[in-house]
């Protein structure tokens, strides 16, 4: 007897989700960014990101440093560099965190509420979000303040 369980989905659908922004692979952006709407990388990207909507990471994607999601995060890529420790990147995210089969995370997550799928790599720390706690304040630096 073959046990089988159903396999779960997830479906990206960028006009639904309002992806307005994209990160093309091959390419490499860094530095103190914000994105109106949601944002699909494929490239490297990297600094002191605020997302105004959904984050898509996808495979091949990477995204590095502090950063801030006001909807959902959509874990494909890899979150944090290979063999960085866990303070090195810190996502911030307001919605829901979906970590697929093909996602890594070796940064710090905190998000209101986690899915993973089979497969998926949370090598980092991850803190559940409680409704009604305030999110911890990521502070930003700049030049001469901290």
């Amino acid at each position: 007897m073959t046990l089988k369980t159903p396999q779960d989905t997830l479906t990206i659908d960028p006009v639904a989700m309002n992806v307005v922004s994209r990160v093309a692979a091959g390419s490499q952006l860094g530095g103190d960014l914000r994105f109106e709407g949601g944002l699909l990388v494929q490239g490297d990207l990297s600094g002191l990101l605020h997302v105004n909507g959904n984050l898509i990471v996808w495979m091949g994607g990477v995204v590095r440093g502090r950063i801030r999601v006001m909807g959902d995060l959509y874990l494909f890529g890899r979150l944090g560099s290979e063999g960085a420790g866990p303070n090195a990147t810190t996502m911030e995210c307001h919605g829901m965190a979906y970590v697929a089969r093909s996602g890594i995370s070796t940064g710090t997550l905190m998000a209101r509420r986690l899915q993973l799928y089979e497969g998926a790599d949370l090598q980092g720390p991850f803190k559940t979000l409680k409704l009604g706690e305030n999110i911890p304040v990521l502070h930003d630096v700049q030049a001469g303040k901290s």
